[in-house]
Formats: C-alpha cells, structure tokens, sequence
C-alpha cells in the first residue's frame, strides 16, 4: 500500500457571524475534498496532548505517530534540521522571528512576511553588530535561528503571534532573574535600534510595508531523538512542504526531504507542483506527508477572504490533482493539524477533522468540523490516527 497525509495547516475554525454561522471549511467550495470524505471514513482528531502548548510542531509530531510528550523538545532545534545547522547535545535552538515593533508593541510577527533575501541581509548585520553570545542562521522569510551553544538552561518564551499588539515588555523571555535570559532579552532590545535604522527597513517603510525592526526569540529546544519512520513503521517515508518546522521532522524521523519550486509557505505557494512532487514520490517512497501552510497564514492575518481562497486553492490545484492520478492501493488522509480561528488569530487546541479513504466508507457527505463528528472514527487522540490510517 502506499499512503499520503495532506495536512492543510490551520483550516478548521469557529463559526463566523461573516459566514451566517458557518465555518470557512463549510462555506468554502471543496469538492474534492467531500469527494475524499464521501468515499473514506471521518471523524476528529485531538492533536495536542493535555498541558502542551498548542503549536504545528507538537500537532504535527502527533499526525506522524509520534507521541509529543516522548519525542518533543521544541520548534527551533527541528528548524535547526531543516537549514542544516547541526546542534551539540547541550546546545540550545530558538527560532527567530523577525518582527515589527510600533510603539513598545508587537505590530506584526513575520514584518509584512519579509523576503527571505531581506531578512539574511538583517541577520547577516546581526550577527556583525549584537554582543556575541549565540549565532543567527538565515532561514525561509521571517523564520530564522538562533543558536545557544553549550548550555541547558530552562527558558520560557511566547509565540509573537500569540500576542499581536501586545507589550514586548510583557512577553519577554524569562525567568527575568536568569543572568542568561538577561542577556537574551537584551539582545531583542538591542536588535530593534540596529534594525530600525537599516536601510533594508528605510525602503520599507518608504514603500508603506512594515519594517522586519526587531527579532523575536521563541520556541527554543535542545536537538530531539525520533526514532526513525522505517523502523517505527516499516515505511519509506517523503515530506512535501516549504516549512522548516515541517522539513526537521521529516529530518530527524529520516524521511526524505523534498524541495518544490516555488513552495513559498505563503498565499502564492505552488501547489500544482506540490502535487506533482507527491505523486513522482511515490515511486520510491511508501509514505508522504504533505504539508501547506498558505490557510494558517491567512488564519493569523484575520483575513476571511483568503482562508476562503486558500482552502478552495488547496481543494483544487493540489488534492484535485492527487485525486486524478490516484492508483487503486493509495490510501489518503486528509486533515489539518490544528485550528487556527479567525476570530482570535491564534492557535487553538480543539480537535480537528479528518477523513481517510482508501476502504469501507461511513455515511460522511462533507468534510468540515461538524459533518465528521458522526463519522466511523468518532474521536481521535494523537498517534490513533496513524495508526487508522496503516489499518486501512
């Protein structure tokens, strides 16, 4: 058998009184992926285990048959894989938003999805001009490294888009009496009167786009051991995304990491050539996992419109296409990792829908947050829904 997990990140959602009571995955235009959940078996998935932050890093371990609670450490040291910086065994991995501060406030978490070209010239000045205390490494737009060597420390940090216009002050690393956390917060502060005053941000500003002026330090972690896909599962396993979160994963669990032009993670990403690298993968490869994160962007920037469009976008130009070509012993699983909701512009924890086709059906017509409740499966935890999926 060979088997695919399309992921759309951060598709389900809450009722919108703009959409008269419905989700963006109910109002949306998806035939295929009803035709997915007319043909397979649904029900919800819960994600992320009890008293775990909400986060794509934990969920999607989880969807993959990895247990967070053994195998997470953090987000930064799974990005760390996926740009190919190696870590020590006592090294510590953050990532590294760049930023708009405005004000004292955290204005935007990604700086108007600066260019990946702009925030290395950022990072570059960076690691010339801030007190020599860890490393950056450029990495995709606004997602960049940082890197501690040589301690293990226990840090505490906050998603900047879990707190969009709030005090930067408030949201600082701690513990604050922590010499080493000191240190860390002041090189945020510090980062703001290097990078304001830059001429990347000065053309900017200029063009009415908000300036990347400050970095912002989470999702810290020391380097993970996973055991590997092949021998947890006995597959050959491919990964299909443009996110490096996603990419570390794949990385750490051996898997192969495919590269698609034009994969941005964003509005414009490719998603005909996403599909077309998932079906040429499944020549050599039993398992591939495909990742889009263009809905979550949408989810974060409170922009209705464009979730609409991205779900329908991921509906037609790259499960559409994997439909087409499907061969009789695929089997397919369709869900999100999380919701993100418009209405609070940030993760949530609540379970999540998914359909699996490839056998028996139940009487599912749609797929969307309330019409797989009744579905064969009913409620999923964490690595359940791997397992479903192999026993299909």
């Amino acid at each position: 058998m060979k088997y695919i997990v399309i992921v759309g990140d951060g598709m389900a959602d809450y009722p919108l009184r703009e959409l008269n009571g419905k989700t963006p995955l109910q109002e949306a235009n998806t035939p295929n992926m009803d035709h997915i959940a007319k043909r397979g078996k649904c029900g919800t998935l819960s994600t992320i285990p009890q008293g775990m932050k909400v986060g794509s890093d934990i969920a999607n371990l989880s969807i993959m048959g990895y247990d967070p609670r053994k195998y997470y450490t953090g987000r930064g040291p799974l990005e760390a894989a996926s740009i190919g910086v190696t870590l020590g065994e006592n090294d510590l991995a953050f990532r590294c938003n760049i930023i708009t501060e405005e004000n004292g406030n955290i204005k935007d978490y990604c700086a108007d999805h600066i260019s990946s070209e702009q925030a290395e010239v950022l990072i570059e000045e960076l690691n010339q001009t801030l007190p020599n205390i860890g490393e950056f490494f450029p990495g995709v737009s606004y997602r960049q490294l940082f890197v501690l060597r040589n301690t293990t420390q226990n840090i505490v940090s906050t998603p900047p888009h879990d707190v969009i216009n709030g005090r930067i002050k408030d949201h600082l690393l701690k513990p604050l009496d922590n010499p080493l956390v000191a240190d860390l917060n002041d090189l945020i502060l510090k980062s703001n009167k290097v990078l304001s005053k830059h001429n990347v941000n000065l053309e900017r500003i200029k063009k009415g786009m908000n300036p990347g002026n400050m970095i912002w330090l989470w999702g810290q972690g020391s380097r993970p051991n996973l055991e590997p896909l092949q021998k947890k599962y006995d597959l050959r396993g491919a990964v299909v995304t443009a996110v490096d979160l996603i990419k570390g994963i794949g990385y750490y669990a051996g898997m192969e990491i495919i590269n698609v032009d034009g994969a941005t993670g964003y509005y414009d990403t490719n998603y005909e050539g996403k599909a077309k690298a998932t079906v040429k993968a499944l020549e050599e490869s039993d398992y591939i996992y495909v990742h889009v994160e263009s809905i979550d962007e949408a989810s974060h920037a409170g922009d209705i419109d464009m979730k609409l469009k991205t779900i329908e976008d991921l509906d037609k130009r790259l499960i559409g296409r994997i439909i087409d070509a499907k061969e009789e012993d695929w089997i397919i699983g369709l869900l999100t990792d999380h919701a993100t909701p418009i209405s609070t512009r940030t993760h949530s924890s609540d379970p999540v829908p998914f359909a699996i086709w490839g056998g028996e059906h139940d009487d599912t017509k749609t797929f969307n947050e309330v019409s797989v409740k009744n579905g064969f499966y009913k409620s999923l935890v964490g690595d359940e829904f791997m397992k479903s999926l192999l026993d299909t």
